[in-house]
């Protein structure tokens, strides 16, 4: 067998298993919205979006970080006043 192709076969494989795996971690988790008290492990913090807007109003903002007690990735939602009221007087 020609090393090249040899080379090229187990560069494709790879690929597709690391393909592969990204697939499964993407897993759709549903976002559960925050209690107070409500004990969180933020191992680290993934994303934080929050809808823009050029209003000062209280608005549900995503959070996706990987659980630091069992190491899967959560999504949690909360509510907060959106960053137009950091620059309102």
């Amino acid at each position: 067998m020609n090393m090249r192709t040899l080379l090229m076969t187990t560069a494709l494989a790879c690929s597709a298993f690391a393909g592969l795996a990204q697939a499964a971690d993407t897993s759709s988790t549903q976002a559960v919205p925050y209690r107070y008290g409500m004990p969180l492990h933020v191992g680290k913090v993934i994303a934080m979006t929050e809808p823009s807007t050029s209003d000062c109003k209280v608005i549900k903002a995503d959070m996706k970080y990987i659980d630091s007690a069992s190491g899967k990735p959560e999504e949690i939602t909360y509510k907060k006043l959106s960053d137009a009221c950091s620059f309102q007087n």
